[in-house]
């Protein structure tokens, strides 16, 4: 087939649709297919490489003046088109002549635009924009979805038929695995943190839904157990905010909490084979990546006791509730005492992760691409 990938303007910084695109475009190459990607290239942009402020405005021109030209040139030699990430869906209207899908990795900025989701207050200008994404969503001829709870949300935001609607789970980015314990504290010796006590780890960006701060009450609540007193905090992702640093300074954990930066995938895989669990109370995700890149690793799951992270963790998780601190804690000790336990959490993570291969998910989609294609001719 010949397949055309639409992915992210670089500006925008979605490390994880660029990743999604780059696995998709190696992947389908690797099975024999003519692969094209485009994106929306920075050239006002290049005068401020930035998603805030006046580089924000500049990619605005790069993205919906310059682009779609290159959008229709590059339509006549492909067979099929793929929208990577949703958040580029108002270029559907462009595809009205070829077949076509998007893939919807969550609607939380959406959700957001349309009030419905309070912790995230969405400005004049983000509303403009999400109201346009989800315009293109309602006209598309395929969504692919990552979870079914995304699903659940497209269904009733787009009002779109149900076969016009798929769910594919993503795959892994990168091949995680249980590392050895020296070979693990080799690779992160590195980083500034005390890796002589053991510690949780949270993984993601400073952003609502992380619930970050939420991880902290956690974390200082399981420390007032014998069995976790001497547990330290690991983040990796983006600095720590003002609220946690302040909760950190009243809490006295300023030598118990630390930050990192996102890792390279080694890095990442001997933080998860350490940590005594991944603490990650997140509030709401498109899928929540860092479960199953855990779980292959053999790291206990701590997660919120609501899809889509029930449905990604599926047995192999203890599901706690973000708003209840105190008993979030409790609940994870007790999981922790358990050494009958945590070895079946640890063999049950294994299983479960076998459910979200990339070569599955390759396979879904190019199964999907060939029935678009042929319910297309007449």
């Amino acid at each position: 087939m010949k397949i055309l990938l639409i992915g992210n303007y670089v500006n925008d910084g979605q490390v994880s649709m660029q990743r999604f695109s780059t696995i998709m475009e190696s992947a389908l190459r690797q099975r024999g297919h003519d692969v094209s990607v485009i994106r929306p290239e920075p050239f006002f942009g290049r005068l401020m490489p930035s998603y805030k402020g006046i580089g924000k405005w500049l990619g605005y021109i790069d993205k919906f003046i310059l682009f779609p030209s290159r959008l229709r040139g590059a339509l006549p030699r492909a067979e099929i088109a793929h929208i990577c990430d949703h958040s580029n869906a108002f270029y559907a209207k462009y595809l009205k002549d070829i077949p076509y899908l998007i893939t919807c990795h969550d609607l939380l900025a959406i959700r957001s635009a349309l009030g419905e989701i309070r912790e995230n207050p969405t400005k004049w200008t983000g509303r403009r924009l999400q109201k346009m994404i989800l315009s293109g969503l309602k006209i598309a001829r395929h969504i692919v979805c990552i979870s079914g709870s995304t699903k659940d949300d497209i269904l009733r935001l787009t009002k779109l038929d149900s076969e016009n609607v798929s769910v594919i789970s993503y795959g892994f980015n990168y091949s995680y695995s249980a590392m050895g314990l020296e070979e693990a504290k080799t690779n992160i010796a590195h980083i500034r943190i005390d890796t002589a006590r053991p510690f949780f780890l949270h993984i993601g960006k400073d952003a609502w839904y992380k619930n970050r701060l939420g991880a902290l009450h956690i974390f200082n609540n399981s420390i007032k157990f014998d069995e976790t007193s001497e547990f330290n905090m690991v983040f990796v992702g983006d600095d720590l905010s003002k609220e946690m640093r302040s909760f950190i300074k009243r809490q006295h954990l300023e030598d118990r909490v630390f930050a990192i930066p996102f890792l390279e995938s080694e890095g990442m895989r001997a933080l998860y084979s350490t940590a005594k669990g991944l603490l990650y109370p997140s509030l709401s995700e498109g899928f929540g990546w860092p479960i199953i890149e855990a779980q292959a690793c053999g790291c206990p799951v701590f997660t919120t006791d609501r899809p889509p992270m029930t449905e990604v963790g599926g047995d192999a998780a203890v599901y706690i509730d973000p708003a209840k601190p105190q008993e979030a804690a409790r609940a994870i000790v007790e999981s922790l005492r358990s050494k009958e336990k945590m070895a079946t959490m640890r063999e049950t993570g294994f299983v479960n992760v076998k459910r979200f291969s990339t070569e599955n998910m390759v396979t879904q989609y190019i199964n999907l691409y060939e029935k678009l294609i042929m319910h297309r001719k007449p």
